[in-house]
């Protein structure tokens, strides 16, 4: 029931776009050469009075906005980051609807776009991308779309940008999908929402990144929207130097042992009351709290954004401990923890940013902010997609669906 009520939403999504071409998607600009490119390149402006610009926000400053326009893209989704540790320059790994765009970010206040991945096959509104060993992998739920790996060392050199650039190699043991997840300790990619498995994890060994090998999947708990996977080190000793899978799947968080490829075993599941669509989720570094979203609840129960925590000390028997609310009835997407702190993506709220120090639900702490979309905090699919907090420069990067790419950084800092 809840696939299908994610499949009318995401009609809905489709059918109020203007201007369509026959993937459903809105038609690109013509292209433009780098003299026709306006650029909106901000100094970095501050967080004064509760707003940067036209941005209302909290405690961290914009340092910089690349537009739809500027970067020459119909529209927005996934983001993620590399740091290339050869030269310390960071980079911004930013999904669009039609490719992937690299752009550098060391200079926060000047980004330069160094170049574009096309999509594999047709375009997409969905585009997800994570990063192992150098290598960034793509994703895309476009048909035959498959995997694609695209060396990140070649920007470092790169001349006369921004480039087309083509893929290193192409993983065709799927089509669509809907995301991507790696844990980089292990060298094993888990492609989720797939033709496989019946869109539960598809295993593939990257260890090698441009020779990817397929290696088992699991199905045992269906459609899997999101996943972490972590080699895990918490307070279960049972499970310590496990390869540990958290699922996002619709109406449960789903929590298996994948280690052994051949034979990957479930080991819990847990629920909460009132479920819309559970649609990601992260462990603390302690690996003993779980936080996650429900993408549908703003809509259909009438909640403020709404986080849902879980009590994962004993992972054979999880614990749901309640919910954190937003100040708004923002619909929640994507979140991700660095430290103590919790980076939450809420669409039309923007970036809300909570402190999660404390040993209890109701010691966290809003402690920042910043909204992409000012227009309003309206339940809609608009606004933020996802944020990347890992840079060690506290640069923070933000991806909003129709205004592209922010560059934020804590004010003071």
């Amino acid at each position: 029931m809840k696939i299908t009520s994610y499949i009318l939403i995401l009609a809905l999504l489709v059918l109020s776009c203007k201007d369509d071409d026959a993937t459903g998607l809105p038609v690109p600009e013509e292209p433009t050469t780098p003299e026709q490119v306006v650029t909106d390149i901000l100094v970095r402006t501050p967080c004064d009075n509760g707003m940067a610009d036209i941005y209302p926000c909290a405690n961290y400053d914009l340092m910089s906005h690349l537009s739809r326009e500027t970067i020459g893209e119909p529209g927005f989704n996934d983001i993620w980051g590399w740091t290339d540790a050869t030269t310390s320059r960071e980079y911004a790994i930013l999904g669009g609807q039609v490719s992937t765009i690299f752009i550098d970010i060391t200079n926060a206040q000047n980004p330069t776009i160094i170049g574009k991945l096309p999509t594999a096959s047709i375009n997409s509104r969905w585009r997800d991308i994570k990063v192992y060993n150098d290598h960034a992998f793509i994703v895309s739920e476009a048909a035959n779309h498959g995997m694609q790996v695209f060396d990140l060392t070649r920007l470092r050199n790169a001349q006369n940008t921004p480039i087309t650039f083509d893929a290193d190699a192409l993983y065709t043991d799927i089509g669509n999908a809907h995301n991507i997840v790696i844990n980089e300790d292990s060298g094993f990619a888990y492609v989720v929402g797939t033709e496989t498995f019946l869109g539960g994890p598809h295993f593939i060994d990257i260890s090698t990144p441009t020779s990817p090998t397929a290696a088992g999947g699991y199905e045992g708990s269906g459609y899997t929207h999101d996943a972490q996977v972590v080699t895990y080190n918490g307070p279960d000793i049972d499970y310590v130097g496990r390869e540990i899978l958290l699922a996002s799947n619709e109406d449960v968080v789903v929590i298996a042992d994948v280690t052994d490829k051949d034979n990957p075993q479930l080991i819990a599941t847990v629920n909460q009351d009132n479920v819309g669509y559970i649609h990601q989720g992260w462990f603390d570094e302690s690996h003993t709290i779980y936080y996650a979203n429900d993408e549908f609840d703003e809509t259909e129960f009438g909640f403020n954004s709404r986080t849902l925590v879980f009590d994962l000390t004993d992972l054979d028997n999880p614990v749901y401990t309640g919910p954190y609310f937003g100040p708004t009835q923002a619909i929640d997407h994507n979140l991700y923890v660095k430290d103590f702190d919790l980076y939450l993506t809420n669409y039309t709220a923007g970036l809300r940013i909570a402190d999660i120090s404390g040993s209890s639900l109701e010691s966290i702490t809003d402690i920042g902010s910043f909204d992409t979309h000012p227009e309003n905090d309206a339940t809609e699919f608009s606004g933020a997609w996802s944020v990347y907090p890992y840079f060690d420069s506290g640069n923070i990067i933000i991806s909003d669906i129709s205004r592209g790419l922010f560059i934020i950084r804590k004010s003071g800092t």
